[in-house]
């Protein structure tokens, strides 16, 4: 079965297998697991922020930087795709009593001039605008992803009114391998970053907050009380070093593969919408009699897998394990399609 549901698919390669196994590990709540603390001080190290946190996820990572950076009564400006709005379980509200302001953007991103459009004046009746979230790449807009120069005017007016600025950089390296921008002049962005491991760096668990040191330091207070806090986690941290150190170049090719897809299904009398093609996520919409449940049900008897995005849309996210062989062959069903 040739599995496109989505890049937290993968399994471990040997060479991450063999790095975990061969963790130095410790206590990592008492902040004595040296590979936890290696692989926290190196993601510090390359996005330049001062500190850092290891946390089993991405959903973790970016409910503990809302937590830390707001209070309650406060709100949250994001896009309406934004994955802290569509798919975190209504965290903002549950874990930091604060409402959420929706922006409808282009594919996922918004503009400095929509954020201060956005910006609430401070009446005792209304909620206090206090952080801007943006995902990078984001999901629901198909893998799009902002450049610096998309980035810094946001972050400029953030700065000017005072408001806090976390990226939730889920896929922030299939951005970056496209735009050939470096994790340092992000990280001078922002006032905190989520990085996923699990996704396209194909590690099995975790993700890292990333921030200041006093940030870091509240943000340990808070992974512990939402049960965050492990143990001999080196073992998992293990695989986010191997593939920090192995694993980013090659998202190229899951970008490729993605627009290669995109291209076949733009020519394809029953697909009637292709989004952009930017990265590694590639969603289309299917024609009528084809559902987007009835179009997934013969894919997946021809041996393909895939993800519902809407009653007629179709996800495809390309990753580590889909090689260039499982390309041919997707593309090869998707033309003998009725």
């Amino acid at each position: 079965m040739i599995n496109l549901v989505s890049d937290t698919v993968t399994k471990p390669t040997p060479g991450m297998l063999q790095a975990m196994m061969e963790a130095e590990v410790g206590d990592d709540v008492f902040g004595e697991d040296p590979t936890v603390n290696a692989l926290e001080a190196k993601v510090a190290a390359l996005f330049h922020k001062e500190a850092a946190l290891f946390c089993p996820s991405g959903t973790m990572t970016n409910q503990i930087a809302i937590k830390v950076h707001t209070q309650p009564l406060d709100e949250v400006i994001c896009d309406e795709y934004s994955h802290v709005y569509q798919y975190e379980t209504g965290g903002y509200a549950y874990n930091s009593g604060v409402a959420i302001n929706l922006i409808k953007g282009t594919n996922g991103k918004i503009t400095a001039e929509q954020v201060e459009s956005a910006i609430k004046p401070e009446f005792d009746w209304l909620p206090k605008s206090r952080l801007v979230v943006l995902e990078n790449t984001c999901n629901k807009g198909g893998g799009s992803y902002y450049t610096l120069d998309e980035v810094r005017p946001i972050a400029k007016l953030c700065w000017h009114e005072g408001l806090a600025l976390h990226l939730d950089g889920a896929r922030i390296f299939n951005a970056l391998v496209e735009t050939g921008e470096t994790p340092q002049a992000v990280g001078e962005q922002f006032d905190s970053i989520s990085i996923c491991l699990s996704k396209g760096l194909g590690a099995p668990v975790g993700s890292v907050l990333i921030g200041s040191k006093d940030f870091i330091k509240q943000a340990r207070r808070i992974r512990k009380v939402m049960g965050g806090g492990m143990r001999q986690a080196g073992y998992l941290a293990a695989a986010g070093i191997y593939a920090l150190g192995h694993q980013v170049e090659r998202l190229k090719e899951d970008n490729a593969r993605a627009r290669t897809i995109g291209a076949v299904l733009q020519q394809l009398p029953y697909v009637s919408d292709v989004r952009p093609v930017q990265t590694n996520i590639l969603i289309f919409d299917v024609k009528p009699p084809y559902t987007a449940a009835s179009f997934l049900e013969k894919l997946e008897e021809r041996g393909v897998k895939a993800s519902p995005f809407g009653p007629q849309t179709v996800r495809f996210v390309t990753h580590l394990d889909f090689t260039e062989d499982m390309m041919d062959r997707v593309i090869e069903v998707l033309k003998d399609f009725e």
